[in-house]
């Protein structure tokens, strides 16, 4: 038997098992905006996310995201005005053309409501995910997601910064990561909005930040259409800002919530 290759391949595996990935989720590339679905209206998404030009190698039993192409629903309900239950179904194309189920995740988010302030809104999403390991390492983790939202006749600024903890894996051990999203949009005419969405993972909050080349960077230049009321649509394309980074990805998410017109007994504020 040769040493050589043998040693190596030792060497490889026990890297390869103590590294842990701190990434931005690629199959919901969305900053949340303190919203919810009014009480008894059941909503859709469909996440649609292409990696142009990405990462060559994965983290672990993750496959590269290079050419990779994700695609999510998510299915969402209002149960009071102030709280949102949700979930998500993923699935990726791969360069060969094979079609994988992605995981599960599912959410409850929680925001103010409409009389709390004319142009501020706060909230939280709590979620529980559980991934095949060629999408995620880890497999189970959870994500706790605050939001903080401006928003005027011209403007709108939000601020998710999300703390994420694997339950599982070698992620475990290094526990709770931070990974930040904001969003800066200018409104126009209440008919649509453009600007800029950045998402990060900078490494796990115990350990400190990652060096740059290590974090994940992007920023998103990003429309959305106002004008169809209770529609939602966002378009954009990121570019990676580090050598961690895949170097252009693009997204689109197209929504709609079907309210409910009569409100649900004592659900309506006073």
């Amino acid at each position: 038997m040769r040493l050589g290759p043998f040693l190596v391949g030792v060497a490889s595996l026990a890297l390869g098992a103590s590294r842990q990935a701190f990434a931005v989720d690629p199959f919901e590339i969305q900053v949340y905006d303190g919203t919810a679905n009014t009480p008894g209206s059941p909503g859709l998404e469909l996440h649609l996310n292409a990696v142009a030009r990405g990462l060559t190698y994965g983290d672990g039993t993750e496959l590269p995201q290079n050419h990779q192409t994700h695609m999510t629903l998510e299915p969402s309900y209002g149960v009071l005005p102030f709280w949102e239950l949700g979930g998500y179904f993923e699935t990726a194309l791969r360069p060969d053309g094979t079609l994988d189920y992605a995981g599960v995740k599912l959410r409850s988010k929680f925001v103010t409501t409409k009389g709390f302030s004319e142009h501020v809104r706060l909230g939280i999403n709590l979620e529980l995910s559980l991934l095949p390991d060629t999408y995620d390492q880890n497999r189970w983790g959870t994500e706790l997601r605050p939001i903080a939202a401006y928003e005027d006749a011209h403007w709108e600024l939000v601020v998710n910064p999300i703390i994420d903890t694997p339950l599982a894996g070698v992620g475990f051990s290094s526990g709770t990561t931070f990974e930040p999203a904001f969003e800066v949009l200018r409104k126009i005419d209440g008919r649509m909005s453009f600007g800029i969405e950045w998402y990060s993972a900078l490494g796990a909050i115990g350990h400190g930040l990652l060096p740059w080349k290590e974090q994940e960077q992007y920023v998103y230049e990003v429309v959305n259409l106002l004008a169809i009321e209770h529609f939602e649509f966002n378009a954009g394309v990121g570019e990676g800002l580090t050598p961690a980074s895949n170097d252009v990805v693009f997204k689109i998410i197209l929504g709609y919530e079907l309210e409910r017109r009569v409100g649900l007994p004592h659900a309506r504020l006073p």
